[in-house]
């Protein structure tokens, strides 16, 4: 059973604001609530805050009916929610997190707002996946106050947070988001405030080198099932299916936006071409890249190497970037993707040697727009 956390307003406790009550703005209610934490939270979208009372507890009721808490855990958590509709109702806040759309100036409109309400001391947490946490806290008066926390979906049940700083953030913000966030269960690990962060970033050649295999000639089915051959919970094509083709699309293209162009985030042809053709997924009644699964093809070894060469790569890539550990690298893919092992733990399985003979195979018979994609980045030497 849950159990229920002291809900002083106090450092260790801090009453927990939440603007924007969408899907991942709820969880978010969800998680601290449960926790024991009280919760302000509020949207400017008047209908859709109306509905959070009944929303809250479907959610609550489905963990109730799975024996994950009892009646009065629910209830007690309910009441420690309170709904406002003015952006000075939430001046009691200690972490405020907003999980409003994933747009810059809107972002910056809401936490300018907010700062104006809160106190002196309260840490503002941006939950993007996407923006640069530095963009967000720009024309503050209090940047340093200004963090990212980013919620994977659905926020209650995936275990990651990451926690992103800016160059001004100040320790204590972090400290206090992390341990706030900790005490709510979650595994916080700390991303550098690039593109992509840490998940979204090293993620990509799950999905990237997927489709050049597929433009290669490759089925989709196969390269799935030879990723669940290799301990993966899911293939890379029926991931882009559940998450839908429009959405991936739009994270390719803004990341490889975001790195200028580089070969590594290259947008392939067939990922367009799904979405021009509006086979987006589960969302368009299934039709998308995959259907039913098959057996894994004799070749299902070397699919899934190939592509752990390329996760190795990209993870190697940002570490040379500095603020980052393999650690934390390695705790991310495997709990913000439901990875097997993390792109390191994957190094040492197949060692360096393997890896290098790998990428340089494939640098070598890229085509002139790839050229570049598989080049072996030098901070592979320095971890393997």
């Amino acid at each position: 059973m849950e159990s229920n956390a002291p809900s002083d307003h106090n450092t260790l406790h801090p009453m927990i604001g939440v603007v924007g009550l969408g899907t991942m703005g709820l969880g978010i209610v969800q998680l601290y609530l449960t926790a024991g934490f009280r919760v302000i939270a509020t949207d400017a979208n008047a209908p859709l805050l109306t509905t959070v009372p009944v929303r809250l507890m479907q959610a609550l009721e489905t963990r109730v009916q799975a024996g994950k808490m009892t009646n009065d855990q629910r209830d007690a958590a309910l009441r420690r929610l309170r709904l406002v509709t003015q952006a000075q109702d939430m001046a009691r806040a200690g972490l405020l997190i907003e999980a409003v759309a994933e747009d810059l100036d809107t972002k910056r409109r809401v936490m300018a707002t907010l700062e104006g309400v809160l106190g002196t001391n309260a840490v503002l947490a941006t939950n993007t996946s996407a923006l640069s946490v530095a963009a967000v806290a720009e024309g503050l008066d209090r940047p340093a106050n200004l963090l990212g926390l980013h919620f994977f979906n659905p926020a209650p049940a995936m275990k990651l947070v990451e926690l992103i700083g800016h160059s001004a953030t100040s320790e204590t913000a972090l400290t206090l988001a992390r341990s706030v966030t900790e005490a709510a269960g979650k595994t916080v690990i700390a991303a550098p405030d690039r593109p992509g962060f840490i998940v979204n970033r090293c993620a990509r050649p799950f999905y990237g080198e997927a489709l050049a295999m597929l433009e290669e000639g490759m089925s989709a089915a196969d390269i799935d099932a030879a990723l669940i051959a290799a301990g993966y919970r899911i293939g890379p094509f029926a991931l882009i299916d559940l998450i839908g083709a429009d959405i991936h699309l739009a994270a390719t293209a803004g990341l490889s936006a975001a790195m200028n162009g580089h070969p590594r985030y290259h947008v392939f042809d067939a990922l367009r071409a799904q979405v021009a053709r509006g086979d987006l997924g589960r969302k368009t009644g299934g039709r998308g890249f995959v259907g039913a699964a098959l057996p894994p093809p004799a070749n299902a070894a070397a699919i899934a190497l190939r592509i752990e060469a390329t996760l190795i790569n990209e993870a190697a890539s940002l570490l040379a970037e500095g603020g980052v550990t393999a650690a934390a690298i390695d705790t991310g893919l495997r709990l913000g993707m439901n990875f097997p092992r993390g792109p390191f733990e994957a190094l040492k399985v197949h060692g360096l040697p393997r890896i290098l003979a790998v990428l340089d195979a494939l640098e070598a018979a890229a085509p002139a727009h790839l050229r570049g994609r598989y080049a072996a980045s030098p901070a592979l030497m320095a971890v393997a």
